[in-house]
């Protein structure tokens, strides 16, 4: 599976999306006026502790109050504050070899018990705000590497569960714990198996100067106060991510394209050719495909492969819902339960690339298309469970209920990505919207493909600009298909139809139904 990074940075920001095998897999947008990200540390004001909540607000400098809940606090919350206010005075150099490990905070306890209106409080942002919530906090402080997570005040090593030799996890356990500092506990990442111990001690001598960076602007500091500063979402996504898999790196900025290629050479000096600056007069998204695939992935309706079945998506207050349809190309030549569970299979697939694509949160409920085989429901749900293996959000997944509804509840860490692919429509003054135009000719296509296999010769009716530029320049799309479909394919005007309206007629002038 080859993956490719393509970047396109502007003067607000940058866009990041990930391609494997070409398709769009993630988006990310980052904006320079987004100043809360996951994974930044503050030394924070306790604004007001609630009891009844178990909880406390904790103002980090946004308009909104960060929340911390009791069970965000860690349980060697103690030592946090007693090391807080020891690198605050500047009695702390970074090391921890000294530091007296105070017992841990009862599990089930209040949080009134162990903070007060008076402390000042080292946290992380655990989730960005969303919507009108402020962010989300935790004083489980941890550091992410390539290979490593760093996490201070306790010795404990784990190795990722994903890697599955025993003898492996071993080797890797006995030498983490041979090469970590004193006080200092650190999880071993999946990308770390077969790792030798020069990488991971380089991976490692990387999170405890970021470590040292950190206690060094806590010298003096005053809440509020960032005093470290999470990897822009590009580097976090190439050091989580980065693998012998990726062939290319591509950004349309020379400044960025230099800190990618110094990022890698220290990351994974193996890959630092992976990176090439855009040069091209289209933009870095049209160049490689992206900004066509955001439009047809991002909007009400989505389509499943070409089979002609389709997702609807739609937002409510309290959850998002997909519904399957098998449009109007359902064949019965294998049985509606075969063709159901067929399209259910494949619908499965868009909907965990979606759920990433777009970052949806909360509850999620999809309405399948029925199946009445307990057999059958089984494998969608399978299938789903082995798609959404690689989601990196906590998930869960329930079985399909009685009505072919599943419901999925997935960790809601940024706020969702909400693109609008409408566009102006050019025949009505600037007043109206319509889908975009860049999916128009890929869904004549697919709907001609169907088409013609009921029928010997089509008339394809369009909008008269539509007409125009479906037969301009050679080769024109008309010539493009009568090759591809082996069929003349007539095109003709019609000025009632709106701009990305078309219908499609049989010789007999009967127009032909698609659903």
């Amino acid at each position: 599976m080859n993956k490719e990074l393509i970047i396109h940075s502007t003067p607000t920001g940058v866009d990041v999306a990930l391609l494997e095998d070409k398709k769009l897999i993630e988006l990310h947008q980052e904006r320079h006026t987004n100043h809360f990200l996951v994974g930044d540390i503050y030394l924070a004001r306790i604004k007001k502790v609630m009891p009844g909540l178990n909880a406390a607000f904790i103002d980090i400098g946004y308009e909104k109050d960060a929340f911390l809940h009791y069970t965000d606090l860690s349980p060697e919350f103690r030592t946090l504050l007693k090391f807080t206010g020891q690198a605050v005075a500047g009695h702390s150099d970074g090391t921890l070899n000294t530091l007296e490990i105070l017992p841990e905070i009862d599990k089930g306890g209040n949080i009134k018990d162990v903070l007060n209106n008076k402390n000042q409080v080292l946290v992380q942002v655990l989730k960005e705000p969303i919507s009108s919530k402020g962010p989300r906090l935790t004083c489980e402080i941890t550091l992410a590497g390539r290979f490593l997570v760093l996490s201070p005040f306790t010795n404990a090593v784990g190795v990722s569960r994903k890697i599955d030799s025993a003898d492996e996890r071993k080797r890797l356990k006995v030498l983490v714990e041979s090469l970590k500092p004193k006080n200092f506990g650190v999880i071993v990442r999946t990308v770390a198996e077969g790792q030798d111990s020069k990488t991971l001690h380089e991976d490692l001598l990387e999170l405890q100067n970021r470590w040292t960076e950190m206690c060094n602007n806590l010298r003096g500091a005053q809440p509020i106060k960032k005093v470290l500063s999470e990897v822009d979402k590009t580097s976090g996504l190439l050091r989580d991510m980065l693998n012998p898999d990726f062939e290319r790196v591509a950004t349309n900025s020379p400044v960025l394209a230099k800190e990618l290629e110094t990022y890698i050479e220290r990351i994974a000096p193996d890959k630092k050719g992976i990176v090439s600056k855009y040069v091209g007069n289209t933009p870095i998204f049209d160049h490689y495909g992206v900004t066509k695939q955001i439009k047809s992935l991002f909007g009400k309706k989505v389509n499943v492969g070409t089979t002609g079945a389709y997702l609807i998506i739609e937002k409510t207050e309290a959850c998002h819902v997909i519904d399957v349809n098998s449009g109007f190309r359902m064949s019965n030549e294998n049985g509606q339960e075969d063709n159901a569970l067929s399209i259910n299979l494949e619908a499965a697939q868009e909907v965990a690339r979606q759920l990433k694509l777009r970052d949806l949160g909360g509850i999620i409920v999809i309405d399948f298309i029925d199946l009445k085989s307990a057999e059958n429901k089984r494998l969608v749900q399978d299938r789903m469970r082995e798609l959404m293996e690689t989601d990196k959000a906590t998930h869960t997944i329930l079985p399909l209920s009685k009505f072919n509804l599943m419901e999925i509840t997935r960790e809601r860490v940024r706020p969702e990505v909400e693109i609008n692919t409408s566009e102006e429509c050019p025949t009505c003054g600037g007043t109206g919207s319509i889908k975009s135009s860049l999916l128009l000719i890929d869904d004549i296509e697919n709907d001609l493909f169907h088409v013609l296999n009921t029928h010997k010769t089509v008339k394809l009716f369009v909008h008269p600009i539509i007409e125009a530029y479906l037969k301009k320049g050679f080769p024109s799309f008309r010539l493009q298909w009568s090759w591809k479909f082996k069929k003349y394919i007539r095109i003709y005007s019609n000025e009632n139809l709106t701009f990305n309206d078309y219908k499609f007629f049989d010789t007999n002038d009967e127009e032909i139904i698609l659903e």
